[in-house]
């Protein structure tokens, strides 16, 4: 059955890779608050964003483990209270908690990614009640798995979706590569979505038989980061369901369905 998170959107789906920072903008850092804003002013469903956890315990939107690349300061955003971050992310787009962004933008569909342990089980817990509009995923299973426990024992229900973190990708990547359908089909249950690069180094993780795979156990595949149109052209015909890209602008209008 497919996921709600997936329904009523077109093919391939434009994930704003952690929102949109618009061109010439020196003032919106990404995963800001004005950061999402632009991507859902542009007309982009779906946002891809990352999470951590504040000194203080609460879950924002954030890639980084340390502040020092988007703000200039050395220090773990864990050591970091949330009043602290706020005044550091308001000359850059202003901070966005996870349970601000589920609840000031009620039409977006958010893909978050959990980038350490310790935001997992609270990001579960703030995602619950949104569930039909979120997809978690991690490099890590056990903390993509542990969002989604979190998320399940409080609103039993409906679960996020969910895509492969790396440990569960390898084992579908080698199911693929053995042309077994039932092994493949195994390693692919309880998965939503493989979210990919087209290549790691000179190895291709892209492939029509992944593709076929995945579609087959009805699993989408989504590729980032993708910013030539060109590129994401090609993967449109190739089959893909979703393009993650830092243009989410340029995507939509390039990935336009055509007018009748």
């Amino acid at each position: 059955m497919t996921h709600p998170y997936f329904i009523g959107t077109d093919v391939p789906r434009v994930l704003a890779h952690r929102g949109l920072v618009p061109d010439g903008e020196k003032d919106v850092a990404e995963n800001s608050f004005a950061a999402v804003a632009a991507a859902h002013a542009a007309g982009a469903v779906y946002v891809e964003s990352d999470c951590h956890l504040t000194a203080d315990g609460v879950v924002v939107l954030s890639h980084d483990e340390d502040l020092r690349r988007v703000t200039g300061d050395p220090r773990r955003l864990a050591d970091v209270s949330l009043h602290e971050l706020e005044d550091l992310m308001a000359p850059r787009g202003g901070l966005i908690t996870l349970a601000q962004a589920l609840t000031a933008f009620p039409d977006l569909r958010f893909n978050i990614d959990v980038k350490v342990a310790a935001a997992a089980e609270p990001a579960g817990e703030i995602v619950a009640d949104h569930a039909e509009r979120v997809l978690l995923t991690s490099f890590s299973d056990a903390r993509r798995e542990a969002a989604l426990a979190a998320a399940r024992a409080t609103r039993p229900a409906l679960i996020p979706a969910t895509s492969a973190g790396s440990a569960r990708l390898a084992r579908v990547l080698a199911a693929v590569a053995t042309g077994s359908a039932r092994l493949t089909s195994a390693t692919l249950a309880g998965l939503d979505a493989l979210q990919i690069p087209e290549r790691r180094g000179p190895v291709r993780v892209l492939t029509k038989r992944l593709i076929g795979a995945a579609h087959r156990s009805g699993v989408e595949v989504h590729v980032w980061t993708v910013n030539d149109v060109a590129q994401m052209r090609r993967l449109r015909a190739l089959g893909v369901d979703g393009i993650i890209t830092d243009h989410a602008d340029i995507a939509l209008e390039a990935l336009a369905p055509p007018h009748t």
